[in-house]
């Protein structure tokens, strides 16, 4: 399960919290939901402080948006390899 929740938005940047798994079906999501921001506003932000996998398609995806400008923060060390061995 992915909880994602706006925390916040200042003039054209949004903050998205990601809370649990990037995995399976919450990948299409988090590229719906993502895909839609990024249509409406300049800069977004991805808070992956308190995610706690994520598998091949989702770090596809988040290689692809921070390809695009999208700004991931408080990847753990993990994470932020993996994202980073993708691209």
């Amino acid at each position: 399960m992915l909880k994602i929740s706006q925390t916040g938005t200042v003039n054209h940047s949004v903050t998205l919290k990601l809370e649990g798994r990037v995995v399976g079906p919450w990948v299409a999501e988090l590229r719906r939901t993502c895909e839609t921001l990024l249509r409406e506003r300049s800069q977004l932000k991805l808070d992956l402080a308190d995610v706690s996998y994520i598998d091949g398609d989702g770090v596809a995806t988040l290689a692809d948006f921070q390809s695009l400008g999208v700004k991931l923060d408080n990847c753990s060390p993990f994470v932020e390899q993996q994202i980073k061995s993708f691209s």
